[in-house]
Parts: structure tokens; C-alpha cells; sequence
């Protein structure tokens, strides 16, 4: 499923324009990335929950060429699904 399927979904299920479900996402979406963004975590009970990690840095090696290269540490979203989510997929 993609977006604009997600958005025709959500639409149809709550009964309302593709307009507002769009909004309604995408401000979901504004604000689980911007509480992750704050080193916060977004919890769902029964769904999931979303929390930043840190990924330090380490040494890789180019495919290609086989050399060493240095990539840089960054921050990594994670998600966990809630029991309610797992169950619904076994």
C-alpha cells in the first residue's frame, strides 16, 4: 500500500474527503517526525512505537573497489510493533 492508497482508505473508512484524510496524515505524519526529531518517542498501544537510536560511526568498504571508507555516525529511526499489530500479521 502506498500513500494515496492509504489516504483513499482511511477516506472511504472515515467517511470523509480524500482532501481532509490527506491532511489528517500528513499531519500525523508532521508530528511522529517531529517528536522523533525532539529525541522524543511516539508510543501507539497496541500498534507500535517509534524511537531514535544512535548509529555510531564505523569503517565500510566500497564495493567497487574494495577500499576502506569512514561512514559517519547518524541517528536511526526504529519501530517496534505492539502485540495487537503482530497478532493481526501471524
Amino acid at each position: 500500500m502506498n500513500k494515496t492508497q492509504l489516504i483513499d482508505a482511511m477516506a472511504a473508512d472515515a467517511d470523509i474527503s480524500k482532501a481532509a484524510a490527506k491532511k489528517a496524515l500528513e499531519s500525523f505524519l508532521d508530528n511522529v517526525g517531529g517528536a522523533l526529531k525532539g529525541g522524543g518517542r511516539v508510543s501507539l498501544v497496541g500498534f507500535g512505537s517509534w524511537s531514535v537510536s544512535k548509529r555510531a560511526a564505523r569503517d565500510g568498504r566500497n564495493p567497487r573497489t574494495g577500499a576502506t571508507i569512514k561512514i559517519a555516525a547518524k541517528n536511526v529511526v526504529k519501530f517496534k510493533a505492539g502485540a495487537e499489530l503482530s497478532g493481526s500479521v501471524n
